[in-house]
């Protein structure tokens, strides 16, 4: 099964089941490390940012990049 099999079937799913399939993979992202070009990918977009929050923002998204969602983090 593709992504995109997936993703349909997540479209065709009642609101409370999407709703578990959203938290499901927001807990998988926090738990995920980033690969070297997506944390450089995030580090360019930090340097350019003109607002400080979003700076902050993707200084704390790295961090999380980096470590993933262990101990560490």
């Amino acid at each position: 099964m593709t992504a995109t099999n997936v993703i349909e079937e997540i479209k065709h799913l009642p609101p409370g089941e999407q709703a578990e399939v959203i938290e499901f993979a927001f807990q998988l992202a926090r738990k995920r490390q980033l690969s070297g070009e997506e944390l450089g990918e995030l580090a360019r977009q930090m340097v350019e940012a003109e607002d400080p929050a979003r700076a902050n923002r993707l200084q704390e998204e790295i961090v999380r990049g980096f470590y993933g969602g262990g101990p560490h983090a």
